[in-house]
């Protein structure tokens, strides 16, 4: 449970802080332009470059047995650079559209498809779609601990929840590998609620995209290396473990500290934009760490502002939200945000905790948090 304080807005101020949250964006969609397309242009050449190089020195250090354990971590770390900013400030940010005005067809976020075992459309479903419109809702938004973990009191305890511990620590092992079967919901086949001819058929381009992926990292390329097949096999696996970890980290960073809410279905009955951006403010969380860290994660270091506006190229959350930070402000509203180490010691703590038995605190549900105003 939240222990912040959230000043009550009255009907007029709640419309109020919708407006203004609504004109920043417009001031913004309005101002887009050349140095935003040459921004991702400049992305995606790094991730090409810092792959190509990467895998080269996987490669070197193959062949040339002098200089093996050096160019082995140095292209691990150039590959694992290459495919976290691939996924993070690359991938995530066009799947949402956020550069579909400059008509490039290789930055089309309804075409485009990224280097994980999961498909792109199925993102766009459980991430932007169900995600970004049920944020932190009770039985509407997935990501809620993706079906393995409970991490809010509000969630329902059930003794398996005991080996949470264990199986977060997995779950970042493997992130891709969970994000990729979301969709599926296989728990509906446990359930009697889908035959397992449905599940295939639906999972057959999940299966085609790990297939794909599998083959290109685990089987093309360790078998161009010939005899030295293991060293360049390992590197990639380490390369993919390297991202899928920091990864996993940055979004629960985002969506699961002290702070960070949970709401009911009853909240978006009726929800106005005022209490839509206050969904959003409260199940949100940001990291501070300057430009590198925004760069290394994607800018979702600025998950209130993504959130907010997950339109807008992400690169200009961090001017953003020098003013979405003053408007929290000017309503008593808590905008949350801490460094990493303080954020993740946070959701190890609610992974922890909320292993065992608990239940929720009293507190006033965002549908209710409106005050009539005076007079």
């Amino acid at each position: 449970m939240s222990s912040v304080h959230n000043r009550v807005l009255s009907p007029s101020e709640l419309q109020a802080f919708g407006d203004e949250l609504d004109a920043l964006r417009a001031r913004q969609l309005a101002s887009l332009g050349t140095s935003d397309a040459r921004y991702i242009r400049k992305v995606v050449a790094v991730v090409r470059w810092t792959g190509v190089a990467g895998r080269a020195l996987l490669f070197l250090g193959a062949f040339v047995h002098a200089v093996l354990v050096p160019a082995w971590i140095a292209g691990v770390l150039l590959l694992a650079l290459s495919k976290i900013l691939e996924n993070m400030e690359l991938a995530h940010n066009v799947i949402h559209g956020q550069y579909d005005w400059m008509g490039d067809p290789a930055l089309q976020g309804k075409t485009y498809e990224w280097d994980i075992v999961g498909t792109s459309e199925n993102w766009r479903k459980t991430h932007n779609f169900r995600h970004h419109t049920y944020t932190n809702v009770r039985g509407l938004d997935d990501d809620i601990g993706y079906g393995l973990l409970r991490i809010f009191p509000e969630q329902r305890w059930h003794p398996l929840f005991l080996t949470q511990p264990l199986v977060a620590v997995v779950f970042a092992l493997v992130f891709e590998w969970g994000i990729a079967i979301q969709d599926l919901r296989i728990g509906r086949v446990l359930k009697g609620r889908m035959t397992l001819r449905q599940l295939w058929q639906q999972a057959r381009p999940v299966g085609r995209k790990m297939s794909q992926q599998v083959f290109k990292d685990y089987v093309l390329f360790p078998a161009l290396a010939g005899p030295f097949f293991l060293s360049v096999l390992l590197g990639n696996l380490a390369a993919n473990v390297i991202r899928n970890v920091w990864t996993y980290v940055v979004i629960f960073c985002g969506h699961f500290t002290a702070d960070a809410e949970t709401f009911p279905k009853d909240c978006i009955r009726n929800e106005s934009r005022g209490h839509w951006y206050l969904r959003q403010l409260r199940g949100s969380s940001n990291l501070t760490g300057g430009r590198w860290m925004d760069v290394m994660t994607g800018n979702l270091s600025h998950q209130i502002e993504h959130h907010f506006y997950p339109d807008i190229p992400a690169n200009r959350y961090a001017a953003i939200a020098v003013e979405v930070r003053a408007i929290c402000a000017r309503y008593g509203q808590h905008y949350n945000t801490g460094s990493l180490p303080r954020q993740f010691g946070q959701v190890m703590w609610r992974i922890l905790r909320h292993a065992f038995p608990s239940k929720p605190g009293k507190r006033r549900d965002l549908v209710l948090d409106a005050q009539p105003d005076a007079g």
